[in-house]
């Protein structure tokens, strides 16, 4: 069953006859996918979205689709952009998508249609490992422990094996490992054609190839890098292009306010300082104390730190008074910045990369100064104390002026936004909106699954408010019997780092004290691919993560028979720039709450649950176990927005469900 909303651009009857007849044979019972793919399904609401990509196509527009778990959005966006033909931009939400892209969807459906169009990967330069910084690191033994002389010898030992000298390559190393900072490089510290491994250099490989190719497959982030990029003047990263795709568009909002805004961050400063410590000795031993001067500007970036407080926190400048030590502290880091680069001005005639430290010293104090002088409304300046360093960051509370600037001055471009989560209860108005899509098409279709037979959908009964201490208690009381019920094979996500750490380390107790055959598995122990891999590859596992986890994971079959949510998504309620958009909102007479905090909460439990049935033959349980869901009168809203699972509150029902799987 198929659902739209607003216009109707996937009507066959709006497209010519060819076309028509084209996607038909492609997609339609019989067809060219039928016949290629052993396990492919023919399914109207895949038919009628590729329809409605070649509708924007065919009017060079702006659509927004939203396609339920299941639909194969992928597939019906990929064939109608390479039959269209020239240059395709797709930008994912994660690199995992990313990677699957580029490594299985695209190449089938090249082969599928056989189309003669080449293809290339594209991320940022922090994903490609550094020759120059490798070997650097290698030599000036910069690490931090043990983890880290362990990691670099694998990064080395494989260096010369590799194809894109991605760090997905190495999936035995984490994302968040800190040898990556090490071993790779910044568009600060990169050398360009100076670097004497220049020709070797993964990133300008990796933009030669796309410059080259036909459909180009990069991320958000990257994506909205190189529009930065654009507006400065600087030469761009991505190259021009036709068609630009969005999935997992619904990030798009939120990345996107990153990059129109502004971040500086202290940490910047102490690898400034070392990096001057290390290229001084190297280049200009004599002209100055190198170690003193990397130990003032660390000193100084610390005392900054210091100012902030003990603990960890977020807090608008609003909210931070005009005695506050953190004023002080930042005017004395800024007075060191500009005494250190005064004296390291005279010896950047000694060699490139000491001028290019003091471009680096230079950049950073624009940056900090600038920071000081944002005034207006516009714009949310808060700061962000995180362990060892301080973040401070400017952020717009809209971005939809700055988006539709960047598309108007592409307007021979066609624009598709997918994903499976864009609206609530089919209203997309939140979405268009952020962006500034007032001339988008919008379009939704359901899932084809039989949600009320393949899933249960169980809030606990008895549970109290996550707000009350015996909350965290109670949860794991009720998770347990549900864990045991499905013999693990469970995916429990969290909504904070801190309840990941947590939860992981009962369910670890508990896993050994009843001498359970299961595998546990955290986020942050490995890569997010290394882990899901883990995962596919064990009998009973049960995987313990936050955000990284929420989406873009497929895993199907009985491997995954319960997706655990520990509350509902909010954001939290210290987000300075969370504060600033709903004192918008109710400044124009709506209720914040109910018109923004809502509905983002919806579309984030909406990917999480997304996880739970993959396919026409999964069954499983979510489990949810945030009360507010049924006490609350918002909570009705949020769970008609979920698949239309059968809903109960009893352990009895959940456990002869399992039974019945059996």
């Amino acid at each position: 069953m198929s659902d739209t909303e607003n216009t109707s651009p996937h009507s066959a009857s709006s497209l010519p006859f060819e076309q028509q007849n084209h996607l038909s044979r492609i997609f339609g019972e019989g067809g060219s996918f039928a016949q290629r793919l052993p396990h492919y399904h023919s399914r109207q609401e895949q038919i009628q979205m590729a329809e409605a990509v070649t509708h924007a196509l065919n009017k060079v527009g702006c659509a927004v689709l939203e396609a339920g778990t299941g639909t194969g959005k992928t597939f019906a966006y990929l064939a109608p952009a390479l039959m269209w033909g020239g240059k395709v931009i797709v930008s994912t939400g994660t690199k995992t998508l990313q990677d699957q892209l580029f490594e299985r969807d695209l190449p089938t459906v090249r082969d599928v249609l056989a189309a003669p169009v080449s293809i290339a990967l594209l991320k940022g330069r922090s994903n490609y490992v550094c020759h120059y910084h490798l070997e650097r690191t290698l030599m000036n033994g910069r690490l931090f422990g043990r983890e880290d002389v362990k990691h670099l010898n694998s990064i080395k030992k494989n260096i010369n094996l590799v194809k894109r000298g991605d760090k997905a390559e190495w999936p035995e190393i984490p994302d968040d490992a800190q040898v990556w900072a090490q071993v790779t490089s910044t568009r600060e510290n990169c050398l360009g054609s100076d670097c004497p491994n220049h020709k070797e250099c993964f990133v300008m490989q990796a933009r030669k190839d796309a410059q080259a190719a036909d459909v180009v497959v990069v991320n958000h982030h990257l994506f909205f890098a190189d529009v930065m990029l654009r507006e400065e003047g600087i030469a761009e990263l991505l190259p021009a292009a036709n068609t630009v795709i969005f999935d997992e568009a619904h990030q798009v909002p939120d990345i996107a306010s990153v990059f129109f805004g502004q971040q500086v961050t202290t940490a910047q400063i102490i690898d400034l300082a070392r990096d001057l410590l290390a290229e001084g000795i190297t280049h200009a031993r004599d002209a100055l104390d190198w170690s003193a001067l990397k130990d003032t500007m660390e000193r100084a970036a610390k005392d900054f730190r210091i100012a902030c407080g003990d603990d960890n926190g977020r807090w608008s400048v609003s909210q931070l008074p005009t005695d506050s030590p953190l004023w002080g502290a930042l005017d004395t880091m800024l007075t060191i910045l500009n005494e250190s680069l005064a004296k390291i001005e005279p010896t950047t005639v000694r060699a490139e990369t000491l001028a290019q430290c003091a471009e680096r010293l230079s950049s950073l104090i624009a940056s900090y100064e600038q920071w000081q002088g944002q005034t207006g409304n516009e714009m949310v300046r808060w700061v962000e104390a995180l362990t060892y360093s301080v973040r401070l960051n400017a952020t717009p509370l809209s971005v939809a002026e700055n988006f539709t600037r960047q598309r108007e001055s592409d307007h021979l471009r066609t624009w598709i936004f997918a994903s499976a989560t864009l609206s609530v209860k089919k209203d997309f108005s939140l979405f268009t909106e952020q962006l500034g899509l007032s001339d988008a098409t919008t379009a939704s279709w359901d899932s084809p699954f039989d949600y009320a037979n393949q899933g249960l959908l169980y809030v606990p009964d008895g549970l109290p408010e996550p707000s009350n201490r015996a909350f965290g208690n109670a949860m794991l009381a009720k998770i347990w019997p549900v864990l045991q019920a499905s013999n693990g094979r469970a995916f429990l996500l969290c909504t904070t780092l801190a309840a990941v750490k947590r939860y992981a380390a009962w369910l670890d107790e508990q896993i050994k004290a009843h001498d359970l055959p299961w595998t546990l598995l955290v986020q942050g122990t490995a890569s997010r691919t290394e882990i899901l891999n883990q995962y596919r590859a064990a009998s009973h596992p049960v995987l313990v993560g936050s955000q990284s986890f929420w989406e873009g994971v497929d895993v199907r079959g009985e491997a995954l028979s319960v997706v655990i949510i520990d509350k509902l998504p909010f954001a939290p309620p210290d987000d300075p720039v969370l504060a600033a958009r709903l004192k918008a909102i109710e400044e124009r007479g709506e209720n914040g709450f109910m018109a923004y905090q809502v509905p983002q909460a919806v579309i984030s439990l909406k990917q999480g649950a997304g996880r739970l049935i993959r396919s026409e033959t999964d069954k499983g349980v979510l489990m949810i176990c945030d009360t507010r869901l049924i006490s609350k009168p918002y909570g009705r809203r949020i769970w008609q927005s979920l698949p239309s699972f059968a809903r109960t509150r009893q352990e009895d029902v959940v456990q002869a469900f399992f039974n019945e799987k059996k």
